[in-house]
């Protein structure tokens, strides 16, 4: 189904710009949304006040992951929604509303969360990593400063983790050193491609920076007026879509070098910034949500797009976008507090 919209339900566009918004089903979260997901049928978000609001259907109800604290980050692990908050706490909150804390550490904030496919979390409060293996057993690390991102390797329990100065990719279950990918500058986020080659971080200074592996080639992506927040990798690999410009910016990665000496594709040209990417699970679809509250599907074989969400000021930019494992339906939510769940049709 690589590159075909008709494989997951889509349908190739008409002349102009067609429209799927009245295949989402609205729902109002009334806060911000700092992360989303879906399983099964309920599409759950995670709320800046704390709580996980479960919609199915036209039916919503919320639960406190977070009581009487702030929900300040938060990804999916295929179990449900994974969260940190100011009050310490590390919790996964599952379709049906229960709640599992998997790490508590009081008085600190969580400032980034991953997960891993075994079942695996790791979490980081000031400088300290801790990671969870499946089993529940946790180590610890400290970083040479705040760590910024975390990230799992596709295969393996190792972490990278992103600070000032570079990016270190650490064995929790062993006491080797971690190895460390130096390049100065403060470094975001941080991701992973899926066959192991390439490690990717956003930069304060506008830019990605790159570490080909085992090599730890350098590579350097720049030409960002904003920085880029939002990391999303095609089915197959090949393809890295970003945030942090008026288009979502989106890197050749099918070769040994990755994008170096190859331009990016530029998706979904608006007047207005992106500030979300979510590609598709089985195609070359690539959802891209704006700082104005857009959100767009665009085709990468031939640019064509689809409508999902027109912009509306009153609820902010575009925070959370998720699909679920088969790409058939879409989450999304807004910084003022907006949300829906697109399903395609067919």
């Amino acid at each position: 189904m690589s590159g075909d919209l008709r494989g997951p339900g889509l349908r190739p566009p008409p002349p102009g710009l067609a429209s799927l918004t009245d295949s989402v089903v609205p729902i109002m979260a009334g806060e911000h949304v700092v992360a989303a997901t879906v399983v099964g049928e309920t599409a759950m978000l995670g709320l800046g006040d704390g709580t996980v609001v479960l919609a199915t259907g036209g039916d919503a109800r919320s639960v406190a992951a977070h009581p009487d604290a702030g929900l300040l980050v938060g990804t999916n692990d295929g179990k449900g929604l994974v969260t940190g908050g100011d009050d310490g706490r590390v919790v996964r909150t599952t379709a049906d509303g229960s709640i599992v804390v998997l790490g508590e550490n009081p008085g600190r904030w969580i400032d980034a969360v991953a997960v891993a496919q075994g079942g695996a979390v790791a979490w980081s409060t000031g400088k300290t990593v801790t990671a969870r293996d499946e089993k529940g057993r946790l180590r610890t690390w400290t970083a040479p400063s705040t760590p910024q991102g975390l990230t799992f390797a596709p295969k393996g329990y190792r972490l990278a983790i992103s600070h000032y100065n570079g990016v270190s990719l650490w064995f929790p279950n062993t006491e080797t050193p971690p190895e460390a990918l130096a390049w100065k500058g403060s470094h975001l986020d941080v991701t992973w491609s899926a066959d192991g080659r390439f490690v990717v971080s956003s930069m304060q200074e506008n830019t990605l920076h790159g570490w080909r592996l085992p090599e730890k080639a350098d590579m350097r992506m720049s030409g960002y007026p904003s920085k880029t927040r939002s990391f999303s990798w095609s089915h197959d690999g090949q393809w890295l879509a970003t945030s942090g410009a008026d288009a979502a910016i989106v890197w050749p990665f099918a070769t040994k070098d990755g994008p170096m000496g190859k331009a990016p594709r530029e998706c979904g040209v608006r007047p207005a910034k992106v500030s979300r990417v979510a590609f598709h699970p089985s195609a070359l679809v690539l959802a891209i949500g704006y700082e104005d509250g857009f959100i767009l599907l665009c085709r990468l074989t031939d640019g064509g797009e689809l409508l999902v969400r027109k912009g509306d000021p009153e609820y902010g930019a575009v925070s959370a976008l998720a699909w679920d494992r088969k790409g058939r339906r879409m989450v999304f939510g807004t910084e003022g507090g907006a949300a829906g769940l697109l399903t395609l049709p067919g």
